[in-house]
């Protein structure tokens, strides 16, 4: 799959500073067609789009504390898509108003030299893995229903093995900042799909 793209608008005089809002939960293997099945009658596309993705997480150590993280992901079943580079900022979770997860988020296509590259920048690679899954739409809103594998043997793709026996499910928006209100109606989607998955705004810091 390729990643979401970076949302068209119009520049003047400057970037524009996306953001990310994120909700996250999972599921069993055998309640996996129970919420596929809810998906297709919530959302836009009741065929879901698949994918098979492998990702790779690159790390550049500095003087800071906490080293500069970038991801570079490729899709394995759509030959002839660009790779794509992503850098995902520190989440913001003070708000509690706020009913996602939200950081900044920069998505960009690139050529397919792109690991070389970042090698060569001093990056190096820290871990990998391949995802495998499905992808709704509704709306602005994307929801990911997949599943991780880890890569036995360094970057053999053809070699894995799944990391757990449960899906990650990801509800998300990328928006201009300031954009708050979608979480209202990220919320409202999540209560939809209760008891299958429980939705939540994650910090990933407590899972370190």
């Amino acid at each position: 799959m390729e990643a979401p793209p970076v949302t068209m608008m119009p520049v003047t005089g400057g970037t524009i500073n996306m953001m990310e809002y994120l909700l996250q939960g999972s599921v069993l293997d055998h309640s996996l067609e129970s919420l596929i099945h809810r998906l297709r009658g919530l959302c836009d596309n009741m065929e879901p789009e698949t994918f098979l993705d492998h990702e790779m997480v690159f790390l550049l150590k500095g003087q800071q504390a906490s080293p500069f993280v970038l991801r570079a992901r490729r899709s394995m079943d759509r030959a002839g898509t660009p790779w794509h580079l992503r850098y995902l900022g520190q989440p913001e979770m003070g708000d509690k108003n706020r009913h996602a997860l939200v950081r900044n988020c920069v998505d960009i296509a690139t050529s397919e030299n792109l690991t070389d590259f970042l090698m060569e920048m001093g990056f190096r690679m820290d871990h990998e893995f391949v995802a495998k899954g499905h992808l709704f739409r509704k709306g602005i809103m994307k929801i990911m229903v997949y599943k991780i594998f880890r890569i036995l043997v360094p970057g053999n793709t053809d070699s894995i093995e799944a990391l757990s026996l449960s899906y990650l499910v990801e509800l998300s928006v990328v928006a201009p900042a300031g954009q708050d209100m979608v979480s209202d109606d990220m919320r409202n989607f999540a209560e939809q799909l209760k008891p299958l998955v429980h939705l939540e705004k994650i910090d990933p810091k407590r899972l370190m």
